[in-house]
């Protein structure tokens, strides 16, 4: 922890220098207060949504809706977490389905931005903020928002959310098609899961 203006504040998790707002891929895992079961249950390797969980699965297939630069790919609502792979994109194009193959070139999304100058010099990385709105935060933000909005007026259960949300910067077709199994998968291992209480 440091301090900043005489109060301690937690470090980011976000990898430094990169510009969460540029054009890339992103395996995000948005996780309840305490870890709480509030979604539905697995029953038989498979995830049931309650009626929460419905609500949660359209809050987030609406992303698309609030963030044009956005595209949808894999994602399952858990029992008492998210995990999904959320593309930025510079256009605004449909969502992708999980059916069709998407080719992720490194130097269309994920690509670390040069370490090094015109004479080769290594320099250290900076942080670049790009617009606040259209971030990856920003996504997630919005989409915490919407559920939690939504359990206040049904459900008068509050804190919904961690504060935070994990994230993955995917950089390769590989990575992508592992990831995508682990989505779809999930249920089948939550047993082991890191999420289970």
């Amino acid at each position: 922890m440091t301090l900043y203006q005489n109060k301690y504040r937690v470090e980011t998790t976000r990898l430094r220098g990169w510009d969460y707002s540029k054009p890339g891929a992103y395996f995000v895992t948005i996780v309840t207060k305490n870890r709480e079961c509030l979604f539905g249950n697995i029953v038989v390797n498979e995830m049931i949504l309650n009626y929460a969980g419905n609500i949660v699965q359209q809050w987030y297939l609406d992303i698309p809706n609030h963030f044009p630069n956005v595209k949808l790919d894999a994602f399952i609502i858990m029992p008492n977490h998210v995990h999904g792979i959320i593309f930025i994109t510079e256009n605004h194009a449909q969502p992708i389905t999980t059916t069709v193959p998407v080719i992720v070139e490194t130097q269309n999304f994920a690509s670390l931005p040069p370490s090094t100058n015109a004479r080769n010099e290594k320099q250290p990385y900076t942080n670049q903020f790009g617009p606040q709105s259209k971030n990856l935060a920003s996504i997630v933000r919005g989409f915490k928002i919407g559920v939690t909005k939504w359990f206040r007026q049904n459900n008068n259960h509050n804190p919904i959310w961690q504060s935070r949300f994990h994230d993955h910067i995917i950089r390769n077709d590989e990575s992508l098609q592992r990831i995508r199994n682990y989505i779809v998968n999930n249920p089948k291992s939550w047993q082991k899961d890191t999420f289970h209480n």
